[in-house]
């Protein structure tokens, strides 16, 4: 796409010759000019060393035309030759045509009414700069398209002139600095008084008053001084109050308000602005945002509109979720530190390889041969599955402002999906599965059933020895695993717990062996004298747990409903268990 035509004007220089029928004009210098784009007022210079013509070689020439009209070859009134630098201006030569209907035109030029020449061109190549705060952007490749024969320089805050092809835009005219009007001594007199504070220099200001900006324009270059030198000193301060500048950040710190009045906590610095606010004033500001007005709107049209043509229900739903996430973490059993987790990105059955170890090195032969070796494998089958309820939220709720209310339902769902969460894992580990052998996880052939009784130092050092014998799916290599957690029911809990207890013995035979070294796990679920002994995780991973990757945790959405008078709110958890290896586990069935 061929840059923009622009236009700056000169006045005409010497005589009217009268046998050429030419004069000479300088058509550009590199006086800055006051521009304006998208990203504000800038001051443009033409390098008179860098322009070109669209054609090249002695002799070229470009149109001279008349007021820039190019949409009739009537309006080409001679031809524009002899570019040079002289003063470090860009002068041409115009040559008239002799043709009848020029002939008053020349007239004019003759007596000095028409003496402006405005020439077109386009710009290639800007070189962007800064001085004194001032942004400038100087043409250093620019093409000179036409000149043409003006009256007087056209407005430059002119932007588009019609009769053009393609909508070309006009961009500004440079011109002498004009006599000054009322309206010119206004900019004047309000850029000099304004200049100790956003530092306009006296070249500024001319240029102000030169390329004919109104006030208003002027005002808007000074505001924007001074928000410039603001965010170039540092500054320490704490927001409290709401931006109103991004609705995303309006919407978030709007739920992040509801969800401290539904669960409670102390509140950041910058929420304290809408802990006040009733549900409704929060619609009606989410309404605003979304550009749709609320006067003389009912309640039950502010709760319709709200829940459906805004963001308020990003902000409830936002809300909601971290109050159910807070109370399924604060109900998650203590077993799933046991377990390793995952995620799957899929519903499908999902089987976890696990390989054995590489055993030992073999001797080489006298040859240096070395001996291939197999690794034993094992996998075990997981699969999620999706459990979920709804709540609805009445109108009158919404209307009523009670947000208690709707959080404490809220938090019964995060409760609720944790204890289904515990239930699967409690039975996971309790339920004593078959394994991909065939096999139940706990079974004598494997060793990992003590002797039945309760929590002693000879059941636990029976449990110890066990566990460090373990080998590897080779049946030779030594995984050693260490005993970390002692799981048990709240049958045996006070009997753990004075078995663990540090005592400072006085004799060898006093000393507490497991103090310290075991982590007691209490859960409610196992209601017999059963108890487990599990290693580290972390090394000998027994049990694995997973959930879908996209929606880890409990989700919260909202949902259409049509068959109540309110919102509907659906909870779903999607989540897995099982079984990888029963080598990290020992089982008792404790006391009769």
């Amino acid at each position: 796409m061929a840059p923009d035509l622009q236009f700056r004007a000169a006045e005409a220089r010497g005589s009217f010759d009268e046998a050429a029928f030419t004069i000479d004009a300088i058509v550009a210098t590199a006086t800055p000019v006051m521009r304006r784009d998208a990203a504000g007022p800038y001051a443009e210079v033409l390098d008179p060393t860098a322009f070109r013509l669209p054609s090249l070689g002695k002799g070229a020439d470009v149109p001279l035309i008349d007021e820039h009209q190019r949409g009739s070859t009537r309006h080409v009134i001679g031809r524009a030759f002899d570019f040079r630098i002289e003063d470090g201006n860009v002068v041409a030569t115009q040559r008239f045509s002799q043709a009848d209907d020029v002939a008053p035109i020349i007239a004019r030029v003759k007596d000095g009414t028409l003496k402006h020449f405005s020439v077109g061109y386009r710009v290639a190549r800007w070189q962007d700069s800064n001085e004194g705060g001032r942004r400038i952007r100087t043409a250093v490749d620019w093409q000179i398209s036409e000149v043409s024969l003006v009256g007087q320089p056209a407005d430059p805050n002119a932007r588009r002139i019609r009769n053009m092809p393609n909508d070309i835009e006009q961009t500004g005219i440079e011109t002498p600095m004009p006599p000054e009007n009322a309206d010119a001594a206004r900019v004047r007199a309000f850029a000099e008084h304004t200049a100790s504070q956003v530092g306009f220099t006296d070249d500024e200001v001319d240029d102000f008053v030169r390329s004919g900006l109104g006030i208003d324009a002027v005002r808007d270059i000074a505001q924007m001084r001074v928000r410039e030198r603001a965010a170039a000193q540092p500054r320490i301060r704490t927001q409290v109050g709401a931006s109103n500048d991004d609705p995303a950040i309006v919407t978030r710190r709007m739920g992040d308000a509801m969800a401290v009045r539904m669960g409670g906590g102390e509140p950041a610095p910058e929420l304290r602005a809408y802990l006040a606010d009733p549900v409704m004033d929060l619609m009606k500001r989410s309404l605003e945002m979304a550009g749709v007005s609320t006067r003389g709107l009912s309640h039950d049209d502010i709760v319709m509109r709200a829940m459906t043509s805004s963001d308020f229900p990003i902000a409830l739903g936002n809300a909601m979720g971290k109050v159910a996430a807070d109370a399924y973490l604060a109900s998650e059993s203590v077993l799933k530190v046991l377990f390793k987790s995952s995620n799957l990105p899929n519903f499908k059955p999902s089987q976890s390889i696990r390989l054995g170890g590489m055993g030992r090195f073999e001797p080489l032969t006298e040859s240096g041969e070395f001996r291939h070796t197999s690794r034993a494998e094992n996998g075990e089958t997981m699969k999620l599955g999706t459990y979920g309820q709804a709540i609805s939220a009445s109108r009158q709720l919404m209307i009523d402002d009670d947000l208690g209310l709707l959080g404490d339902m809220t938090a019964a769902l995060g409760t609720a999906a944790a204890q289904t969460e515990n239930d699967l894992i409690v039975a996971t580990v309790t339920g004593n599965p078959k394994l991909s052998d065939n096999k139940a996880v706990f079974h004598a052939t494997r060793g990992n059933i003590g002797t039945a009784g309760a929590p002693s130092l000879t059941t636990l050092d029976e449990a110890r020895k066990a566990m460090r014998g373990r080998t590897d799916l080779d049946q030779k290599t030594l995984i050693n695993v260490q005993p970390k957690y002692l799981v048990v029911g709240p049958e045996l809990e006070t009997e753990a717990e004075q078995l663990l207890a540090a005592i400072y013995a006085s004799t060898t035979a006093d000393v507490n062996p497991f103090s310290g070294r075991l982590t007691l796990l209490v859960e409610p679920r196992i209601t017999d004298k059963s108890w487990y002994v599990f290693g580290d995780p972390a090394r000998t991973p027994a049990l694995q747990f997973a959930y879908l990757s996209s929606a880890p945790g409990v989700q919260i959405q909202r949902t259409e409903a049509w068959d109540v008078l309110g919102t509907k709110w659906r909870a779903w958890l999607d989540f897995g268990c099982g079984w990888l290896d029963w080598r990290g586990a020992q089982f008792n069935a404790g006391e009769a």
